[in-house]
């Protein structure tokens, strides 16, 4: 999942991006309103975590911009603890969430969390497809209860396609919504992810959840229960 953080505290920042990618997220930043904008009208994510307190654009202004342009990405806003009134300014704005400054990492991470499972039409924090299941909270994938070992880019290409499962997902977005932009997008590191995937998940070949759509991408076949 790739994410947008827009905040103009450094110190912040920083700590948001180490603590993202350290939990398995791709993370682009910005610490000014209009490049903010740029990047979420010109570039696709899963979620953006905007403060409202911004140079050159407000926070109030990027997110009523972006939804004027129907980029409807999962946005969560973070505020001070006292403004109650740019709470309710950022949810009218088109705002999904909020978290008070200062927060607990695993409190940004579970709201984030939900945010992307709603978006996807999931409730649920474990994805489950016939015998198959992905816990999205402890990042463990399993299939018939035994668990299955997966590297980071694996499981976040899984999660992604169950997501959608039933999507075909084309390669070109896969490598937009899993990668920062300057990836070689002409590498074959996705394909050599998906066939490692289809041999940790079904090793026998007997029921193959990802199936290659020809010359569209793929799709993640299994119904759910």
């Amino acid at each position: 999942m790739k994410l947008l953080v827009v905040e103009d505290d450094a110190d912040l920042r920083r700590q948001l991006v180490s603590g993202l990618e350290s939990n398995g997220y791709t993370v682009e930043e910005t610490a000014d309103g209009q490049e903010a904008l740029y990047l979420g009208s010109e570039f696709s994510y899963d979620l953006a975590i905007v403060d409202l307190g911004l140079p050159s654009l407000s926070g109030v202004d990027l997110i009523k911009k972006w939804r004027a342009e129907e980029r409807n990405f999962p946005i969560l806003i973070l505020t001070a603890r006292s403004d109650w009134q740019d709470k309710v300014e950022g949810l009218e704005a088109g705002a999904d969430d909020f978290l008070v400054k200062p927060f607990h990492m695993e409190e940004l991470l579970a709201r984030l969390n939900a945010l992307l499972r709603r978006a996807a039409g999931h409730a649920k924090p474990v994805l489950t497809f016939g015998l198959l299941s992905l816990d999205t909270i402890g990042r463990v994938v399993s299939y018939d209860s035994r668990p299955i070992k997966l590297t980071s880019y694996e499981y976040r290409t899984l999660e992604y396609l169950m997501l959608n499962a039933g999507k075909t997902v084309s390669k070109a977005e896969l490598t937009e919504h899993l990668y920062h932009q300057d990836f070689d997008r002409d590498s074959n590191v996705l394909e050599v992810f998906i066939r490692r995937l289809r041999q940790k998940l079904d090793p026998e070949q007997k029921l193959q959840p990802i199936t290659t759509v020809r010359g569209l991408g793929y799709r993640f076949d299994l119904s759910a229960d």
